[in-house]
């Protein structure tokens, strides 16, 4: 693994955007991996690492989160943002095209980025996101985040197995690996989630309204990969029924019992994701790889 970073432009000045690579740095076949809303990149270091014989593989830290800038104040944490964000890291990686994995936010952004014409994005994985999420979801959401703060990594621990219900089937292994990236110190007694406290006041301010992406979502014609877990409040079975009436072609893969999101640590869902990926490329072998 090798870590970088790369300089983004906001309405005051800059701020570094680091992201972790896997696989051969020279490989022009690149798969980028966007976390969700309080997450981080180390969420996506087995799946990186099943797929860096494939790929080049990506994995910013969107700003306020893990070892990225927080974002000064005045400057909001918001879509728009990341997008202005992710554009800038896509400039730096020097390739035509990239395949895309979001999971939740980090699936809003693809989104909106495959959307736009001449969108670099050549496929897109979709991880309990869709194109439309109500706002009791967002509600929940907003009730977790904020400035909490521990005495030890062990309440850490704790509450991130009490918050994190769809992780509930990862080894005690990989959860000290969420919690060693999921954490920071704030002192010699106190420790807090790896995230600017204030995601969690701007996300508030969205909370009490539904967020309606069939517009944007309509204009993605790359293909499409949906891994849904089916007790999801963010991405319902009603939404997935719309997603399959307008797009047919779009690959499901369904997680019985998970709710909100799928880690994609799980081998299943790695594999799912790698076959998929794969299949994909055999089925557009004549584009360039």
């Amino acid at each position: 693994m090798r870590t970088r970073s790369v300089m983004a432009l906001d309405p005051v000045g800059f701020h570094r955007v680091v992201y972790h690579e896997w696989g051969s740095a020279d490989n022009d076949r690149v798969l980028v991996c966007v976390h969700g809303l309080a997450r981080n990149s180390r969420d996506f270091d087995e799946l990186a690492r099943a797929l860096s014989r494939d790929y080049r593989v990506v994995c910013p830290d969107m700003p306020g989160r893990g070892e990225s800038d927080w974002l000064p104040p005045g400057v909001n944490y918001d879509i728009p943002r990341y997008i202005s964000d992710m554009a800038t890291l896509l400039a730096r990686l020097d390739v035509d095209q990239v395949d895309w994995v979001g999971t939740s936010m980090g699936g809003i952004i693809g989104t909106c980025l495959a959307a736009l014409p001449n969108s670099p994005i050549r496929s897109l994985v979709l991880n309990d996101v869709g194109c439309f999420i109500g706002k009791n979801a967002l509600q929940r959401i907003s009730q977790y985040l904020g400035d909490h703060r521990f005495s030890s990594v062990a309440e850490v621990e704790q509450y991130m197995r009490t918050t994190y219900t769809a992780y509930k089937g990862l080894s005690d292994r990989q959860w000290k690996h969420l919690v060693k990236y999921g954490h920071r110190t704030v002192s010699d007694d106190q420790y807090g989630l790896h995230y600017d406290p204030r995601i969690a006041d701007q996300s508030r301010e969205i909370q009490d309204q539904d967020i309606d992406l069939e517009p944007v979502w309509s204009q993605v014609s790359c293909p499409q990969m949906l891994i849904w877990g089916d007790q999801s409040d963010v991405l319902t079975a009603d939404t997935v029924a719309r997603m399959q009436q307008l797009r047919p072609e779009l690959s499901l893969c369904r997680i019985e019992g998970m709710t909100h999101a799928p880690s994609l640590m799980e081998t299943e869902q790695i594999n799912a994701i790698q076959q998929w990926l794969r299949d994909n490329r055999i089925k557009n072998q004549g584009t360039t790889l």
